[in-house]
């Protein structure tokens, strides 16, 4: 058993509303319905939902108009802005894992709650931590060119793996299906984590040090992939990778919802 942590607590700019309640499935799911039946199916038995304040309400009413959530699913609200210093934009991903801690006891993993990853991603992750030790994380990786969109052009953080080790994650910017540079099986990163209740520690220690150097930057966020890189830098964790052969279904922009729609659909 573990717990889910949904991430949907993002201000979805570019997409002009609540994305993360955006309805993309056949029967007017969102993704977070998604990741939420596919993450139980793979043994979670609890799932945080990190969220800001202005749309909790939301949020639970998306649940209630839908039909309620499982009796047997334990389900807690975290407001991430009531986490440290106020400001209208998010601290970020990592930030927001960090707010769920006193939510979290246990193996825990961490999606976005506005990306479809499937439900053999959530299986292998989960067969995977298993065997996770104090000190170590897994990350669910995507073959490259399942993520890429039918349009546009996107970032990716792809991945640079030895054996089943993550050794780093590099962001590249503007790649589309007319032009990628890389081969069609290089590992990237979508942000489906797993990780030990000890990492929390790592984060709350790393946020510290990135409110000394941000605090006064109105845009500046804590990503999680950057904290798990500064403790693999140290030799405090050690990031292995299990490879999905899913197709990753996401939006960005408003344009997006059809394309999702319909490859929604066809699953």
């Amino acid at each position: 058993m573990f717990t889910l942590v949904v991430m949907a607590a993002g201000l979805g700019s570019r997409f002009g509303g609540t994305k993360q309640l955006a309805q993309v499935g056949p029967n007017g799911e969102a993704f977070l319905d998604f990741a939420i039946a596919d993450s139980r199916a793979a043994g979670a038995n609890r799932v945080v939902l990190i969220v800001r304040s202005d749309i909790e309400a939301d949020v639970q009413q998306h649940f209630e108009t839908r039909g309620g959530l499982p009796d047997d699913l334990d389900i807690a609200y975290v407001r991430q802005d009531e986490h440290g210093p106020s400001r209208p934009k998010p601290w970020g991903t990592a930030h927001a894992v960090l707010a769920a801690a006193e939510a979290v006891s246990g193996p825990f993993m961490v999606c976005n709650a506005d990306d479809y990853y499937g439900p053999t991603a959530y299986a292998a992750l989960a067969q995977a931590m298993q065997t996770m030790a104090d000190d170590e994380a897994w990350l669910c990786g995507y073959h490259i060119d399942h993520t890429l969109p039918a349009e546009g052009a996107v970032t990716r953080g792809v991945c640079q793996v030895d054996g089943d080790r993550l050794v780093g994650i590099v962001e590249e910017e503007g790649i589309s299906r007319a032009d990628n540079p890389f081969p069609e099986d290089t590992i990237v990163s979508m942000n489906l984590w797993a990780f030990s209740p000890t990492f929390i520690d790592a984060l709350q220690d790393g946020f510290e040090r990135f409110l000394a150097d941000n605090c006064d930057n109105p845009t500046a966020e804590y990503l999680l992939p950057h904290a798990v890189a500064e403790e693999m830098e140290k030799g405090a964790l050690t990031v292995r990778v299990v490879a999905t052969e899913e197709t990753w279904i996401g939006v960005t922009n408003p344009d997006d919802l059809q394309i999702a729609r319909t490859a929604l659909e066809s699953r």
